[in-house]
């Protein structure tokens, strides 16, 4: 199962320290233990319905906090805790991070250094605002999460197909459905992972990622090491970027690139980051961002003292090519290092690459987790580990020979 296999360390942390009353949209299975009481409403994001749960279950139990870590309700939920007189980041500024030009704008007011963006309902505006920013440009949408319909586009002969790729997942988005087209920020990406408390915002970890190759910006990898030299060069503009939106509680999920050694912001998500990158940190420095997102939630100060130096890394699972999946399994002794290995993918599902119109996430065959005193040998171990696995594909060709790719 998908969300207990990304987030259910978040809920078994928090369930550690609280009575949990959980609002879903479908029958809880695994998060049973974790509960204490749940409410299943149809969409936990339409706000009526989010209001009312909440409500009920306020009538029920003397709320302490409400917070999420999906992109998708960020906005309802800092309203529901606005409704409740709970602690939260206003609904507004959560609703500046969802949306990308909003954000954007702000970065630019408050002088954080960001990348050029035009925002643009038709594909003519886009060539437009290519033509004025200059080749090669990025175009995404203005709210999603995940690298969804996000498509780089060297020249003008690749616009048109590049801004009809974005414009499909923008018209799936909630709140705004125009598209951006963006300078192309060129150099490493990396994401810095924050906890800000009434306005005061402490740097935890930065996280480096391994990404696609061009057209699309997919994420590969992710490894954190607690004493990354990264950690002070980032910091300053990562906090520059969470005053500039207004967050003023919460864990935040920093993404830039370094573009000639310094930063340049890319996106702030207003929750803690997805690829199970919260249990690198944790792994990494024993800092506990999920306890922490509670525990602000409830009004109290996290713990965020470091307990660990150490590092950590994940690598995602792709197949080499679309096609049908095999029976996949480890083949080899799991060493200490080895933290787990998970196949979210069964044989005879069918993966699909974007290049043949998927994505990277319902392609995604699993992940693997290593530590080790240092990123750099974290990597190497996950290199090491990925190796031992046994994954093969016949590809979606017209040669059925079955001839199998291995995952990268």
């Amino acid at each position: 199962m998908e969300a207990e296999a990304y987030r259910g360390y978040c809920l078994e942390s928090v369930a550690a320290a609280y009575d949990v009353v959980l609002i879903t949209g479908e029958e809880p299975s695994w998060e049973v233990p974790y509960l204490r009481d749940c409410m299943v409403v149809p969409d936990p994001g339409d706000p009526v319905q989010l209001s009312a749960a909440g409500q009920a279950l306020a009538e029920r139990y003397e709320l302490a906090g409400v917070f999420t870590w999906t992109e998708w309700y960020l906005v309802p939920v800092a309203r529901l805790a606005r409704q409740l007189g709970l602690p939260t980041s206003a609904p507004e500024v959560m609703q500046a991070c969802r949306n990308k030009a909003v954000s954007r704008s702000l970065f630019a007011r408050h002088g954080v250094p960001s990348a050029a963006s035009v925002s643009v309902r038709t594909v003519a505006e886009a060539e437009a605002a290519a033509e004025r920013i200059g080749y090669p440009v990025v175009l995404k949408p203005a709210e999603h999460a995940a690298s969804i319909g996000v498509i780089r586009a060297d020249t003008p002969e690749q616009l048109a197909s590049a801004y009809a790729f974005a414009q499909e997942a923008a018209g799936l988005a909630q709140e705004s459905t125009s598209v951006l087209v963006e300078e192309y920020l060129d150099g490493p990406e990396v994401s810095v992972e924050c906890v800000t408390y009434r306005g005061e915002t402490t740097v935890v970890a930065v996280t480096r990622k391994t990404v696609s190759e061009p057209p699309y910006f997919e994420e590969l990898a992710h490894s954190v090491d607690a004493a990354d030299p990264l950690l002070g060069v980032v910091a300053p503009a990562a906090r520059a970027a969470i005053r500039a939106l207004g967050i003023t509680d919460g864990v935040s999920h920093v993404e830039m690139r370094l573009v000639d050694g310094r930063p340049r912001l890319v996106e702030v998500n207003g929750r803690i980051a997805g690829d199970m990158i919260g249990h690198l940190v944790r792994l990494a420095t024993g800092v506990d961002l999920p306890r922490a997102a509670a525990d602000i939630a409830c009004g109290r100060a996290p713990d965020l003292a470091p307990t660990r130096s150490s590092a950590a890394a994940i690598q995602l699972l792709y197949p080499d090519v679309s096609g049908t999946l095999h029976p996949v399994y480890f083949d080899g002794i799991c060493p200490r290092w080895l933290e787990r290995v998970h196949f979210q993918r069964q044989a005879g599902d069918q993966l699909l690459l974007p290049v043949d119109g998927g994505t990277m996430f319902t392609a995604r065959i699993g992940y693997l987790i290593t530590t080790a005193p240092t990123a750099d040998l974290a990597r190497t171990r996950a290199a090491q580990a990925a190796s031992h696995l046994h994954i093969d594909i016949t590809p979606h060709t017209s040669d059925e020979s079955g001839v199998g790719g291995r995952a990268a």
